[in-house]
């Protein structure tokens, strides 16, 4: 028992070492790129980390229902950055709890924002035009995904079931003018379960579009 945690121990050491064992499941852990925090300079970078991380989970739960189509494959690429740049919006609130950001500098300097404007909850323009670019990028990622609905196999759908969540989410953040600290963007929507369900009903991986401010980057 012992001899089996200084192992698992010793594994996650050269993980983070960059020295990973040769092991296909510790290999997959290692290629996803995730074992540090990384702060990105613009959408495209963290776009790439999320298709690295999020979609490459996704692709693997597609590997297990037995899935293999181009179609599915793009949309799981944009589903993947959608849940990646969602995650960083969400979580910006805690993360300045511990006097941390990991949103695109690029995005921040290009609006006038700086990193203590964050930290302290601002909720001026400038840092509310931050967060509309940040979530009309994942919008528009979301708008590929939905776009190859009809191609894609139905017994798919099960792995696509976080986009109902992506898409309550950005729906929240517009109704709230992008005030990414508002506080119902921290309360649990209770009825999202029974928006899953319906989903599922239906046979779709997504809710009907967003309208109103989203059109203009649609």
């Amino acid at each position: 028992m012992w001899n089996w945690l200084r192992l698992k121990k010793k594994t996650v050491n050269d993980l983070y070492c960059d020295s990973p064992p040769h092991q296909r499941v510790v290999t997959e852990l290692w290629k996803r790129k995730e074992l540090d925090d990384k702060v990105y300079h613009n959408i495209q970078k963290l776009g790439n980390y999320a298709k690295n991380t999020q979609s490459s989970l996704l692709y693997l739960t597609l590997e297990i229902l037995g899935i293999k189509d181009l179609h599915t494959d793009h949309a799981t690429n944009h589903i993947g950055k959608t849940q990646g740049l969602v995650t960083r919006l969400r979580a910006t609130p805690c993360h300045g709890n511990r006097r941390k950001l990991f949103l695109p500098m690029g995005i921040c300097m290009l609006h006038g924002v700086s990193r203590e404007d964050f930290l302290q909850k601002s909720q001026n323009e400038n840092v509310r035009d931050v967060v509309y670019d940040i979530a009309s990028q994942a919008h528009l990622h979301l708008k590929h995904a939905r776009s190859f609905h009809e191609s894609v196999p139905v017994k798919a759908f099960p792995a696509f079931a976080q986009t109902v969540a992506l898409e309550d989410y950005l729906k929240k953040i517009r109704q709230v003018d992008f005030d990414l600290f508002h506080p119902s963007l921290q309360q649990r929507n209770i009825l999202l379960p029974l928006s899953l369900s319906i989903q599922s009903w239906r046979k779709r991986y997504f809710k009907k579009a967003i309208k109103g401010i989203w059109m203009a980057i649609s």
